[in-house]
């Protein structure tokens, strides 16, 4: 996801107009050499291509996702404040402060940064305006410590442009069994976020109409061939995966849908004989997340993760206690993981719902483990009694350790685990949890609590 920057440069008149020149350079300088567009006044626009003044408070609101405020000087606090206000953006914000130099605290060479940030807090603090703030109160824009911050910051501006009138998608209804995935369409809709809903007897009548001769689905069949290891699913479950994925991309695209949520069992199996697991992990892979029993907020929570760190996420359940390690436990599900966070041994059977429908009708499952390594965790629910939204938020790690068992699974180590399933289960979460091969927790902590005022709880 390309983001464009506004970059304001604060100046105070009877500080050295030479810092803020050489600053704003600087500053576009390392944006531009990070990736980002950058959206300022220039020299010919305002003083210096700064903002000192209100009738310097212009912004390009439609190009813009996220406002870096530099200070290479104190700034003009008021005229910042206003800058921001005026142009009735509600995106991300972060303020950065240059260092001074001990020998060069002289009039022609001081800026007060330091002491100009806190002012400008101040202000928008008064106006009641969210923003970020660099890891370091001074911090100059080649130092690491501030791309770090660039880098944190973008993915923070990623989450909030991606929720922004973000539509998901409903195949089929819950199954009825599962009341823990309940969710609230109208609270998701005060966020911006919309749910499209599709019955899954119409896709099992698109999935009908395709024939195995047709060159889209042989080219799908071959597509599916090369993700994963199918050897052992028979041809005509094969071809009738296909059909599925091709129905479901088909009906993505044409309702522009980012995120979809699926009901896996047991209509599928009984209608079709299939289990779309498989379809569902070369989705999640190509960046649309798929989650499984029609979880739509784990969808949603599923595609926050991918935001902050533009990788692939999955969902699973937080499944099993792992002997007597207290701080480690087995995540699982049938086997729609993608392929970024599961190493597939083979596409096979279910066999959960085997047990029920048949092992005939249940190939689909991507069978594997989870691939060790850094992990963040996530997941939003709907709160109805409440009215609003809440979350949470955390990393571990996926460790070496293996369960004997079948499907999906691995063995995950995170710091006071007891504590975090005494909150989930205190405050009414689901046993789905949004895992993602990354080390983004602080990033979806600011974007949901400080931006879209989220209740949002990170589990350090």
């Amino acid at each position: 996801m390309e983001l464009t920057f506004g970059l304001i440069v604060g100046n105070r008149g009877f500080f050295p107009d030479r810092l803020a020149v050489e600053g704003r350079d600087r500053m576009i300088k390392v944006l531009e050499e990070e990736g980002f567009k950058v959206i300022c006044p220039s020299k010919e626009e305002t003083k210096l291509g700064t903002v000192e003044t209100w009738e310097d408070a212009k912004s390009n609101r439609d190009k813009i996702d996220g406002i870096i405020v530099s200070l290479p000087n104190f700034g003009d606090e008021k005229g910042v404040a206003n800058t921001i206000r005026l142009s009735e953006l509600n995106v991300p914000i972060l303020i950065q402060a240059f260092r001074d130099r001990s020998n060069a605290l002289d009039l022609p060479n001081r800026g007060d940064a330091f002491c100009g940030k806190i002012s400008v807090c101040n202000n928008l603090y008064q106006y009641r305006i969210p923003f970020s703030l660099t890891s370091l109160h001074t911090v100059d824009p080649e130092e690491d410590s501030f791309k770090n911050d660039l880098r944190w910051f973008a993915g923070v501006c990623r989450i909030i442009k991606g929720l922004k009138n973000l539509k998901v998608g409903a195949i089929g209804a819950r199954p009825n069994a599962f009341n823990t995935v309940r969710f609230s369409e109208k609270i998701l809709e005060s966020y911006g976020i919309s749910v499209e809903t599709i019955d899954l007897s119409e896709v099992i009548a698109k999935v009908d109409m395709l024939k195995s001769s047709d060159p889209i689905v042989k080219e799908e069949v071959e597509s599916i061939k090369g993700y994963a290891n199918v050897e052992k699913v028979p041809i005509d479950r094969l071809e009738l995966l296909a059909k599925l994925s091709i129905v479901i991309k088909d009906w993505i695209k044409e309702n522009d849908i980012k995120a979809i949520a699926l009901q896996c069992w047991t209509s599928i199996e009984y209608n079709l004989g299939i289990m779309p697991c498989v379809v569902m992990s070369i989705l999640s892979d190509r960046l649309v997340p798929s989650a499984c029993e029609v979880d739509i907020t784990g969808a949603v929570s599923m595609y926050i993760l991918q935001l902050a760190s533009q990788t692939p996420s999955a969902l699973v359940d937080w499944n099993n206690n792992y002997d007597y390690e207290d701080d480690k436990a087995i995540i699982f599900h049938c086997g729609n993981l993608p392929r970024s966070v599961l190493d597939i041994r083979e596409v096979s059977y279910g066999d959960i719902i085997g047990g029920t429908v048949g092992k005939e009708n249940a190939y689909g499952i991507c069978a594997g483990k989870v691939k060790p390594g850094p992990l963040t965790f996530a997941r939003i629910t709907t709160d109805d009694i409440c009215g609003d939204i809440k979350a949470y938020v955390g990393e571990g790690e996926v460790v070496q350790d293996v369960a004997d068992t079948f499907g999906a699974s691995g063995i995950v180590k995170i710091n006071r685990l007891q504590e975090l399933m005494h909150y989930v289960c205190k405050n009414g979460f689901e046993h789905h949890v949004a895992i993602n091969r990354s080390s983004v927790a602080r990033t979806i902590y600011e974007a949901l609590e400080n931006y879209m005022g989220i209740n949002t709880y990170w589990h350090r």
